[in-house]
């Protein structure tokens, strides 16, 4: 797949029409994400289903009798930048905002977004901090790290019997948040025999690893994305640290497995959702990314029901109106290709959706 690089901020029009348009005929979508840099694959995931999930609106007549535009923006998983390109969205008149993806980056943005009165439905961003403060226009369509750290560690004191386990993180919003929850759920019985953070970024950890060694852990847990944790898995392989790998949603990537080799992967566990590939809803999304993309990353189906969960709550206001849509999105229940979604008050889903996957034969599985 070609990877779209951009800048700060570059505008993507799905009219399927040329010329010149007036912005009365279109309702714009901001759409934000890490589009460049060493998450890129992420970003690009966001983009492709977003595409997707326009198009089809738009072959549909629109909404409001309106062509969908997007405008896709590069967070760079950068904070500040996050803060920047949310101010661009706001003076561009989106009448929402599918993103981000880090929640360091959701967090000071929504900042933003609240301010301005306008949606933000985040497919990604797992950090309780994000809507625990109040703000009725944030919104996501995946679960939380207090649900999943406890997922995980119940899985170790139910299924595992572990009682030796090193936590590392990778210090991020996201990373630590998550790896925190984890240790606040395991029994008392189990020892932590190492807790400290990596630099995002780095690739060098045989360091942090070869100490380990001397503490023989059962468990490596690890809260961060993909390319850190593959790394992890990988060194740890080639300093003799024989361990079991666990970690979080933002490592169930094919790259994961690709970077840390399919044999060094094998065993790994990880929390996420229930595989789309066993409910109906989800196959036609499925089918069309594949055929025009390739396997979809673990967020891509997220990204796409975040979308059309907006644009379903512009079609139920009859309007742009921001605390209109932010109404609609918490007094109405979407049909998606994930099942049926509703919004607590704060904007999380009303049910907790993680279970326990596995890496067997170099894929992932889910475990049960």
């Amino acid at each position: 797949m070609k990877r779209l690089m951009v800048s700060a901020a570059v505008v993507i029009s799905m009219l399927g029409a040329a010329g010149c348009r007036k912005a009365d005929n279109t309702i714009k979508i901001g759409i934000a994400g890490p589009m460049t840099g060493g998450i890129a694959k992420m970003g690009e995931d966001f983009r492709n289903a977003v595409t997707i999930a326009a198009e089809e609106w738009n072959a549909a007549g629109g909404v409001l009798g309106k062509k969908v535009e997007l405008l896709i923006v590069d967070d760079q998983s950068d904070p500040k930048q996050a803060v920047s390109i949310a101010n661009k969205l706001v003076n561009e008149g989106v009448a929402g905002v599918i993103g981000h993806f880090n929640s360091s980056c959701s967090i000071p943005a929504s900042d933003v977004y609240n301010r301005a009165g306008i949606p933000m439905i985040t497919p990604a961003s797992t950090n309780p901090q994000l809507t625990d403060r109040g703000y009725r226009g944030a919104f996501r369509v995946c679960g939380r790290d207090d649900q999943q750290g406890k997922v995980a560690a119940e899985f170790v004191n139910t299924e595992l019997g572990i009682k030796k386990i090193a936590i590392i993180h990778d210090r991020t919003t996201y990373g630590q948040g998550l790896a925190d929850e984890f240790r606040k759920y395991l029994d008392k019985g189990t020892g932590v025999v190492y807790y400290g953070g990596i630099r995002q970024g780095d690739n060098d950890f045989k360091a942090v690893l070869t100490s380990l060694r001397e503490l023989s852990p059962e468990l490596l847990y690890f809260g961060g994305v993909y390319t850190e944790a593959a790394l992890l898995v990988k060194q740890a392989g080639e300093v003799g640290l024989k361990v079991r790998f666990m970690s979080g949603d933002a490592v169930i990537d094919p790259k994961f497995i690709e970077i840390a080799g399919a044999n060094t992967a094998e065993g790994a566990y990880l929390t996420f959702s229930p595989d789309p590939v066993n409910i109906p809803e989800a196959k036609g999304f499925i089918s069309k990314y594949k055929a025009r993309f390739g396997e979809p990353g673990p967020y891509a189906i997220y990204s796409y029901d975040a979308l059309n969960i907006l644009l379903s709550a512009v079609s139920e206001a009859h309007n742009i109106n921001g605390k209109s849509l932010i109404d609609a999105l918490h007094n109405k229940e979407f049909s998606t290709s994930m099942g049926r979604i509703s919004f607590t008050e704060k904007g999380d889903v009303a049910m907790s959706p993680y279970v326990m996957w596995v890496v067997r034969n170099g894929k992932f599985e889910q475990y049960r």
